[in-house]
C-alpha cells in the first residue's frame, strides 16, 4: 500500500472511531444503553472510557483482535458492575450495554486476520460478552447477536468479493497473454506463407532467365552477345543466392524486445553525456537485489528524468545514484542549477505529465517518488521502490 493510501486509510479510521464516540456517548446520556436514571462518579467515569474504548477503533486495521478485546472488555466490565456487583442500576434494564463501536470491530478480526479459527474463537467469546448469556433475555440475545453477526458476514462478502475480482482480473490477463501469443503466432505464420510464395514465384521466373541467358550463351554467333548472355546468367545467379539469404530472414521468427533492467543505467547515462548533459552514476549495493519491474521501472525514472535536465536545465550536471538494498531500492536523480538559459526549442515539447505518469507507475508497484526544486537550484527526482515485485 503506497504512502497516500495509507494515508488515507488512516483518516477514515480516525473519522470512524470518532463517528462511534460521538453516536456512544450520546445514545448511552439518551438511555438507549447502560445509563443510570441518577448518574453518580463512576458513571461518568464509565462513560470517559467507553469514549476510549471507541476510539480504539483507529488501530481495527492493525491490530483487530486487540480492539475487539478492548471492546469486549468494557462491556463485560460494565455488565458485571450492573449484576451481580449492583454498582450501576441502569434505566433500561432490557437494553444491550456494549457501545455499538462493538458492531464495527467484530468485522475486523476475520477480514484482516489469516488464521481463521483464532478469529471464530474471539469473536464466540465476543458475542457471548455482549448478549449476556448468563443472563438471557430473548431481546438481548437477537440484539447482541446480530451485532456480532452482521460485520462477520459484510466481512465474508468483501473477502469472497475480493477473491472473485482477483481471480476475473487473472483470467482477463491471462486471455490478454493468449491472444497476443496467437496474434504473434498468426503473424508469423503470414510471414512464412508469403516468403513461401515470394520464394516460389521470384525464384521461378529468375530461373527462367538464367537458364536463357545460359543457353543464349551458348547458341549466340558473336563474342558481344556471348559476354553479355554471360553477365545476365550471372546477375540472375547473383539474385537467387540473395533472394535465399532474403527468404531465411522472412522465414525466422523475429527477436522480441527486451525490456530494459537495472543494468542499462551506463548506457542512459553515456547517452546524456554525449548529447552535452554531463552526468554521473554512482550504484551502491548488489545490482541483482532489484527484480525486472522495479529494473524496469527505475530505467524509466532516470530516462524520464534525464531527458527533462536536457529540455529545461541546459549546462547542467546530473548524478544518479542508485542503492539496493535487501528491501528497498532508492534512487535520485539530482541536477545542479542550469548555466544556460530555459526555454530553448526542447522546452516546449511533450505532454508536461512525465513526472505524473511516472508516480503512477511508482504506486503501481507500491514505491513513493518525489520530485521538486533543491535548495541550491537544482532540481531532484527520488524514487523509493520495493526490491522485489512479481512480475
Amino acid at each position: 500500500m503506497g504512502a497516500g493510501a495509507c494515508r488515507r486509510s488512516l483518516v477514515l479510521d480516525v473519522g470512524i472511531a470518532g463517528g462511534f464516540a460521538l453516536l456512544d456517548t450520546g445514545s448511552t446520556l439518551l438511555g438507549l444503553s447502560w445509563w443510570p436514571e441518577r448518574p453518580g462518579p463512576l458513571a461518568w467515569a464509565l462513560l470517559a472510557v467507553q469514549a476510549a474504548a471507541c476510539l480504539s477503533l483507529v488501530a481495527r486495521r492493525r491490530a483487530p483482535l486487540t480492539v475487539l478485546a478492548v471492546l469486549g472488555t468494557y462491556t463485560l466490565v460494565v455488565t458485571l458492575l450492573i449484576s451481580p456487583v449492583g454498582l450501576l442500576v441502569p434505566a433500561g434494564q432490557g437494553n444491550v450495554w456494549a457501545p455499538f463501536a462493538t458492531i464495527a470491530a467484530a468485522y475486523g478480526p476475520l477480514y484482516d486476520r489469516r488464521d481463521r479459527r483464532i478469529a471464530v474463537a474471539a469473536l464466540a467469546a465476543y458475542t457471548m460478552v455482549i448478549a449476556r448469556v448468563w443472563d438471557p433475555s430473548a431481546g438481548v440475545l437477537i440484539d447482541g447477536v446480530l451485532r456480532t453477526a452482521v460485520g462477520p458476514l459484510l466481512a465474508l462478502y468483501l473477502d469472497g468479493r475480493r477473491r472473485v475480482l482477483r481471480m476475473l482480473v487473472e483470467r482477463a490477463e491471462r486471455a490478454e497473454r493468449e491472444r497476443h501469443l496467437l496474434a504473434e503466432q498468426a503473424r508469423a505464420e503470414e510471414r512464412a506463407r508469403l516468403a513461401g510464395e515470394m520464394h516460389d514465384v521470384v525464384t521461378h521466373r529468375v530461373s527462367l532467365m538464367v537458364l536463357q541467358a545460359g543457353a543464349l550463351r551458348v547458341t549466340a554467333a558473336d563474342e558481344h552477345t556471348r559476354q553479355t548472355a554471360e553477365e545476365l546468367r550471372a546477375a540472375g545467379c547473383q539474385v537467387l543466392d540473395e533472394l535465399r539469404d532474403l527468404i531465411g530472414v522472412l522465414r525466422t521468427a523475429p527477436e522480441p524486445d527486451v525490456p530494459p533492467t537495472a543494468a542499462d543505467f551506463a548506457a542512459l547515462v553515456a547517452e546524456s553525456a554525449s548529447v552535452g548533459t554531463p552526468a554521473e552514476l554512482v550504484e551502491e549495493g548488489d545490482r541483482a537485489l532489484a527484480s525486472p519491474v522495479v529494473g524496469r521501472t527505475a530505467y524509466r525514472i532516470v530516462r524520464e528524468a534525464l531527458t527533462n535536465v536536457r529540455k529545461h536545465a541546459p549546462g547542467a550536471r546530473v548524478q544518479v545514484r542508485i542503492e539496493y538494498g535487501q528491501a528497498r531500492v532508492r534512487l535520485t536523480v539530482r541536477n545542479t542549477p542550469p548555466t544556460g538559459l530555459p526555454g530553448g526549442p526542447l522546452a516546449g515539447t511533450g505532454s508536461g505529465l512525465g513526472i505524473a505518469d511516472l508516480r503512477r507507475r511508482v504506486e503501481v508497484v507500491h514505491g513513493t517518488l518525489r520530485a521538486g526544486p533543491a535548495p541550491d537550484g537544482g532540481f531532484t527526482v527520488e524514487a523509493v521502490l520495493p526490491a522485489y515485485v512479481a512480475t
